[in-house]
């Protein structure tokens, strides 16, 4: 007997859900900051046992969008709400339900099973844990609640025999050798804006789009070359910073990461572009890949 399904992990910024996804695959598939928004795309993480498939999909935090880049980004949430055999609900235990009316109203209307993950219990004590429990249980009955820290893997073993338990038997979706839906160019482009969100302030990281345009392996390394796009001059001045130091660092810290994530060698070039309003632009959207 083979189970296999798709995952659906939602909730909104900030409250853990690319740390759950890294957490589940074992390994770094989504970059992770302490900023709201950091996850713009949707990213299937694949997880291969003898007689289980589970596609983990990753999604933006649910907003209230106030540009384009942010309408995309709530389209993917809505997107992946119609297509989930289980949905993992995750909520950091110091937001109050009604930040969340959105998702309640959505998944109690779904007939899918919700495990409500309780997060970052290690900021509450055990009386006011069980009170929150009982709060969001009111909230949507149908859900199981599990407390659990996913910085620090508390609970999260349990998740995936929970998983297997609720998944339809099925063959797998996808060949057991993948992780990943996603090309490796996109893993480059995160992880270069992944250290521009933990290496810049205010409105800079959220400015920023990364487009890889050369990926080549050569003799044992991999050749990379990558634009950093903002949308005013003021803010490319800032990316490179002081005779450089800053993109410097940013390529620095990237490749470091890289090369943990490929294996080999890494060369990388950065370089720094203007393009204007990017993310009000519907060609600059659909050119990046918001669809």
């Amino acid at each position: 007997m083979h189970k296999a399904g798709f995952v659906n992990i939602v909730g909104k910024p900030n409250a853990g859900k690319s740390t759950l996804l890294n957490q589940l695959m074992g390994e770094k598939l989504a970059i992770v900051t302490q900023k709201a928004q950091t996850t713009r795309h949707r990213i299937f993480g694949i997880y291969n046992e003898e007689d289980l498939q589970i596609v983990f999909s990753d999604t933006p935090g649910v907003l209230d969008p106030k540009y384009g880049l942010q309408e995309k980004m709530m389209d993917v949430v809505k997107d992946s709400l119609q297509d989930a055999d289980v949905f993992l609900f995750i909520v950091d235990v110091t937001d109050k339900a009604e930040q969340s009316e959105f998702l309640i109203d959505k998944l109690n209307k779904i007939p899918v099973p919700v495990l409500l993950l309780l997060n970052k219990i290690d900021q509450t004590n055990q009386q006011d844990l069980e009170k929150i429990a009982t709060d969001w249980h009111e909230k949507i009955p149908k859900a199981e609640i599990l407390p659990i820290s996913a910085l620090n893997s508390f609970n999260i073993e349990i998740i995936l025999p929970k998983l297997k338990d609720m998944l339809p038997e099925n063959p797998p979706y996808y060949d057991k050798e993948m992780y990943t839906d996603r090309p490796e160019r996109f893993f480059v482009n995160e992880a270069i804006r992944e250290k521009i969100l933990l290496n810049y302030e205010k409105e800079i990281p959220y400015a920023v789009e990364v487009v890889t345009e050369q990926f080549k392996e050569k003799e044992g390394a991999i050749v990379i070359d990558s634009i950093i796009y903002v949308e005013r001059d003021t803010q490319k001045g800032i990316i490179i910073g002081h005779k450089g130091e800053m993109i410097k660092k940013v390529g620095t810290e990237a490749r470091i990461d890289l090369e943990k994530f490929f294996g080999k060698k890494i060369h990388l070039s950065l370089f720094v572009k203007v393009k204007k309003d990017w993310r009000k632009n519907d060609r600059d959207l659909k050119n990046f890949g918001y669809r």
